[in-house]
């Protein structure tokens, strides 16, 4: 039996920032702890860092302004945390949220986690909390006829943005 060709073509949405991900040398380990420990914290994206945790921004994002927040101890779920460090995790969840509203004005939040690899988690090993700004309108026709998201956003200007770096 033949195979029916799909109709639909692939579209192509230019992104030459990929590039350096594609073809570029892939770092062994945990992208939050190096993120945590890098001496150079705006070459992560690291918006803030605190004792216990800190938020950076997501650089394959669901939407503009899409960053996590994480403790800086590698664990794998909200139990191994001390009532501290799941403290400190909520309380700069609500710090960036207020920030991000302050900055880009969003109308909504998706804020969420997801742990273990079953649950969608990309870094399974390491907790993190993702806070995603939403707008009306920000799921255009581009999604659902193209197959295509658009970000409008630079990470560099966001960085700035969310750091006062301007």
């Amino acid at each position: 039996m033949k195979k029916k060709r799909s109709s639909k073509q692939n579209e192509i949405l230019w992104a030459p920032w990929r590039i350096a991900y594609i073809t570029g040398r892939k770092e062994k380990g945990c992208l939050f702890c190096r993120a945590y420990r890098a001496k150079d914290p705006a070459a992560h994206f690291v918006i803030e860092k605190k004792k216990d945790v800190f938020s950076i921004i997501n650089t394959y994002p669901y939407n503009n302004g899409h960053i996590m927040v994480a403790p800086r101890r590698h664990v794998a779920d909200l139990d191994q945390l001390s009532a501290r460090e799941r403290s400190a995790l909520f309380e700069h969840v609500v710090a960036m949220q207020k920030r991000l509203k302050m900055v880009l004005g969003p109308q909504g939040f998706n804020i969420g986690m997801n742990i273990g690899a079953i649950a969608g988690a990309g870094i399974k090993d390491h907790i993190h909390v993702h806070i995603v700004p939403r707008w009306s309108g920000d799921t255009n026709f581009m999604p659902s006829v193209a197959g295509t998201k658009v970000i409008s956003q630079s990470l560099d200007e966001l960085y700035e943005q969310l750091t006062n770096k301007r």
